[in-house]
């Protein structure tokens, strides 16, 4: 796939009739529902890591400073997190909890709701006093229907459904005329389903056998950018 020029800073797509920008932050913004979307923020990962003796830095401020930037930008009432708030037990630390903690009273009118994940059921329920609502896949919303991993090519031919998902960690590979090639995180629309590229800075995206009818937008520094 070749890289096209870039466009603006973000971008938009339409699902079941509704209006989604697509932000270079790793969220989307659903101005009719003032709502921000992300996926899989994997709170906890880091202390995961340290409990077993590997020495990984705490990013859990930087990443509750993105999630304030977009919330700050888009103004919105409304985050829902599509899955994987927390990655395991293990990582349920207590600076990670006092952390989020402290963000949850400076956040204490916005509505957060978790679809639940995979790792969600491993790790357990957040703390009580975040006040998040903790709902299970597929979540109807406005129309729509919100999953943590996206339905399956068979699910959707029995159902079709469109709707907002994460779990895969999408990633694009663009090559350029000198046979280089960069790897960027996308966002990735499929079968109606709008899959996000993690939000935690701690995890791998993965590069997407693309299926016919994808379309893909790849996230370029500041912009978010349709590459398919």
């Amino acid at each position: 796939m070749s890289f096209s020029a870039a466009k603006p800073t973000s971008t938009q797509v339409e699902l079941a009739g509704a209006v989604f920008t697509l932000l270079p932050q790793h969220a989307v913004w659903w101005p009719e529902k003032k709502s921000v979307f992300v996926a899989d923020t994997h709170f906890g990962k880091e202390a995961t890591f340290r409990s077993a003796s590997i020495p990984v830095p705490d990013q859990t401020l930087q990443q509750l400073q993105r999630l304030n930037d977009v919330l700050n930008l888009t103004q919105a009432s409304r985050l829902i997190i599509l899955g994987d708030l927390l990655h395991s037990r293990r990582g349920r630390c207590e600076l990670t909890f006092e952390r989020i903690s402290m963000w949850r009273q400076l956040q204490a009118n916005l509505d957060v709701v978790v679809v639940r994940g995979n790792h969600d059921r491993h790790a357990g329920s957040p703390p009580a006093d975040w006040h998040f609502r903790c709902v299970e896949p597929p979540f109807p919303d406005g129309g729509l229907s919100l999953f943590h991993e996206p339905p399956s090519e068979t699910d959707n031919a029995l159902q079709p459904r469109s709707g907002l998902a994460g779990h895969l960690h999408p990633a694009i590979r663009l090559k350029g005329p000198a046979r280089d090639s960069v790897r960027l995180p996308c966002f990735l629309l499929r079968r109606g389903v709008l899959i996000l590229p993690a939000f935690s800075p701690f995890v791998d995206h993965k590069i997407q056998q693309l299926e016919q009818g994808d379309r893909v937008f790849a996230i370029a520094e500041d912009a978010v950018i349709q590459v398919s």
